[in-house]
């Protein structure tokens, strides 16, 4: 319970309504309005920009300072020291692990690397034209006819071992789904190889199996595994809510991610390094990015939530110099504009007012390239790091008393009419 009380006043009504407010261990104050309603009045948030629809102890973003912290850690650490599945392991459980607990953990995700041979056949049954997103939103969908019939969602342990499957199959579903529109033989996972180095021998076969592209395919995955509630999220919170299988809740996630405005960043960035072409070109679009007439925009430059500098950017900048590196791709010519463009917003003062500096999605699209993995697939890549934030954040729900959501509206339609029949009107 708190102490603390805002004070709504109604012009017209007497009395003011008391509302509680609530102080998080760090961040701003909620104040709480559900008594609201019972005084015959809503809130109004589009966006719910400014709505707190929940309590959670998974992620905490302070835009402003450029800070995103999982379950208390620093992503710059666990992106430099930690693990993807380690990480995974922290998000679900509150901790990290210890070194058994590790073992096992790593252990019990890697037993399900494995599909189901339905599941490859819906895979299968796609044409090669479909975008990459469909076939995953679909097949991770179709793993509910699987896992529904036993699964008890208020049951801990059954909570758990779904997340072992998410975790093992996801890879699975990404590189069967790129391999099958590429037009390519399946390559079977391989539980001798670790998360990362599976991913990449099923994606391209051993060639690609490095440490430096596995640490930066880890990299990748830590670094979009969890960004509070965003759209996506809050999707998979809110299909969850009704008590549906989690597969389902998951799938909806995936839906919301493939839209441009939420998982699509990444992609316009290749898109637009297309667009100009050339370095020799680059002054021009610059130009035309400061000009507030013209609509052409810098893609990968700043972010909606980090007002200051997006803290997953410096890691990655760090493994894209490695993987370039290693590809002996430092010269590409596509791959040279994003390295001047690079330079021209850490130099020039337009950018450095207004903190379009490079962010995660500027740099994980040009690592994605120069990997050879094709620009559509970018945004199932998202998708396979971001599944066990998706999961940890339903699992958290599931494991405290919750409530369906509800969202309520400003309805400005017609009030009450009667029906007029065909010939009348």
């Amino acid at each position: 319970m708190t102490d603390k009380k805002a004070q709504l006043t109604i012009d017209g009504v007497a009395d003011a309504i008391d509302l509680p407010i609530y102080s998080p261990t760090v961040g701003p104050d909620v104040i709480d309005v559900t008594s609201i309603t019972s005084k015959g009045y809503f809130t109004y948030d589009p966006g719910f920009m400014s709505t707190g629809a929940c309590e959670s102890k998974i992620t905490f973003i302070d835009g402003g300072k450029g800070v995103l912290l999982h379950r208390g850690y620093p992503i710059g650490q666990l992106a430099s020291q930690s693990t993807h599945l380690e990480t995974s392991y922290l998000l679900l459980n509150g901790e990290l692990p210890s070194a058994s607990q590790k073992e096992t953990f790593v252990k019990n995700v890697t037993a399900e690397i494995d599909l189901d041979e339905s599941i490859v056949n819906i895979i299968k049954s796609f044409k090669t034209s479909a975008h990459p997103m469909s076939v995953l939103c679909s097949s991770t969908a179709a793993l509910s006819s699987i896992y529904n019939d036993d699964l008890d969602i208020t049951n801990a342990d059954h909570r758990l071992d779904m997340a072992y499957k998410l975790l093992g199959k996801m890879p699975t579903l990404a590189s069967y789904t790129y391999r099958h529109l590429q037009g390519q033989e399946l390559i079977a996972p391989d539980a001798s190889l670790s998360y990362s180095e599976n991913f990449l021998n099923m994606m391209f076969g051993a060639e690609k199996v490095t440490p430096t592209l596995s640490k930066a395919i880890d990299r990748l995955f830590i670094l979009h595994a969890d960004h509070e509630q965003n759209a996506s999220t809050s999707t998979v919170r809110l299909a969850g809510s009704s008590g549906t299988n989690p597969f389902v809740a998951i799938s909806a996630g995936i839906a919301t991610l493939w839209g441009p405005s939420h998982g699509g960043a990444n992609e316009a960035v290749l898109q637009m390094l297309e667009e100009i072409g050339s370095v020799d070109n680059i002054d021009a679009f610059v130009a035309k990015a400061k000009d507030k007439a013209d609509p052409f925009r810098l893609m990968g430059f700043g972010h909606r939530v980090y007002k200051n500098f997006d803290p997953r950017a410096k890691v990655m900048a760090e493994s894209c110099d490695e993987v370039l590196k290693e590809l002996g791709l430092e010269n590409d010519p596509l791959l040279a504009i994003a390295k001047r463009l690079e330079a021209i917003a850490l130099e020039d003062e337009y950018f450095i007012q207004k903190k379009l500096y490079p962010n995660v999605d500027f740099y994980s699209g040009i690592i994605m390239k120069a990997m050879g993995i094709p620009t559509e697939l970018f945004t199932v890549m998202f998708a396979t790091g971001r599944a066990i934030g998706w999961y940890a954040h339903w699992n958290e729900m599931l494991s405290a008393p919750f409530k369906i959501g509800r969202p309520r509206q400003l309805y400005t339609g017609y009030t009450q009419r009667d029906y007029t029949p065909t010939e009348e009107r």
